[in-house]
């Protein structure tokens, strides 16, 4: 039984770089609120710099417009964390003849997804390379309507060669095909 099912773990977004992001967008962000509402006020409220001499307008108001979006988005960053958006498996099950996709996503009736796929409408495993200013490396489930499901997460692009033995070793699993997309 345990040959005949596959599972492989995702990581959503608790990776380092979203959590390093959003302290700095957190801490950006209070500080140029702190120098604009200063800059109101007339009272120094950070102690590293002499936020009084900025003019209120338009110094001042602009520094409070980007200290409050820049604490929106951490605040968002620090929610898509805490909600592990993005993580779940991918299980692979010859028993059921069923390809099952888990993913968590944010709260409400549709909190976690789930596509499953029979293995009789599944035509093989894709691999997808594009090099550049924003290159991508994924793995798909290449479906006989065409469609191109991925399977693997947002992430860095990991080396060719372990994209492509990883791709090969699930072809294998599931007996199909590998194709370059």
């Amino acid at each position: 039984m345990q040959n005949e099912i596959r599972q492989d773990k995702i990581v959503g977004s608790r990776r380092f770089s979203n959590y390093f992001w959003s302290l700095v967008l957190f801490v950006g962000g209070l500080g140029f609120l702190l120098a604009g509402l200063s800059s109101y006020i007339q009272i120094n409220l950070l102690p590293f710099t002499n936020s009084i001499e900025l003019i209120f307008i338009p110094q001042g108001v602009v520094m409070i417009f980007y200290g409050t979006l820049s604490l929106a988005i951490s605040f968002y960053l620090t929610l898509t964390l805490f909600l592990d958006i993005g993580s779940g498996y991918n299980e692979y099950n010859k028993i059921e003849n069923l390809v099952k996709i888990i993913r968590k996503g944010f709260p409400g009736k549709n909190r976690e997804v789930l596509l499953t796929y029979p293995f009789s409408n599944i035509r093989s495993i894709g691999i997808k390379i594009t090099e550049g200013l924003n290159p991508t490396r994924s793995i798909y489930l290449c479906l006989k309507d065409e469609r191109n499901i991925p399977l693997t997460p947002v992430q860095e692009p990991i080396s060719i060669s372990d994209l492509e033995e990883e791709a090969a070793d699930l072809a294998k699993f599931l007996d199909l095909k590998l194709e370059n997309l």
